[in-house]
């Protein structure tokens, strides 16, 4: 039975993760591309002051369920959970250490004026972004074909 819950938790935030960071990676920030800079430097600014809290709970919570996941279930499964994990964590990271500095430059240059490179800058954002979004997709498939494929747990 924990199993199934923990299998299900997992599920359900890398599932939420990764369609989160896919829903921004294809709407959002490709809509960011076709706006007037000072839009796109203020909605940016809003958006990940509501976004911080959110996707780092969701983040946290992909992590630890899969990595729990890891703990309760054996074999091949034990190791998609593990790198299920990993993913989760790799995503928080990239996020953490590539997109919120910029996150932070974005914040002052939409009361201030962008620098001379605002635009390689934003690409390097950009960057980031596919990149979690791939970590993302990656751990939510690797959940996925644990739960197709049933659990067996540890002994």
């Amino acid at each position: 039975m924990l199993v199934r819950l923990v299998t299900g938790l997992a599920l359900l935030s890398t599932g939420l993760l990764s369609g989160a960071f896919g829903y921004g990676a294809v709407n959002v920030a490709t809509t960011f591309n076709v706006v007037p800079l000072d839009v796109r430097l203020t909605f940016h600014s809003a958006l990940m002051r509501m976004n911080g809290p959110v996707m780092q709970t969701t983040m946290a919570l992909a992590a630890l369920s899969s990595l729990a996941l890891a703990v309760l279930v054996r074999g091949t499964h034990r190791y998609l959970a593990g790198a299920a994990g990993a993913l989760a964590v790799a995503s928080f990271l990239i996020t953490r250490l590539g997109n919120v500095p910029i996150n932070g430059r974005i914040k002052e240059w939409a009361v201030t004026t962008p620098p001379a490179d605002y635009a390689v800058q934003l690409q390097r954002w950009e960057m980031f972004n596919v990149a979690r979004t791939l970590t993302a997709l990656v751990a939510f498939l690797l959940v996925i074909t644990i739960a197709i494929r049933g659990t067996r747990t540890a002994k």
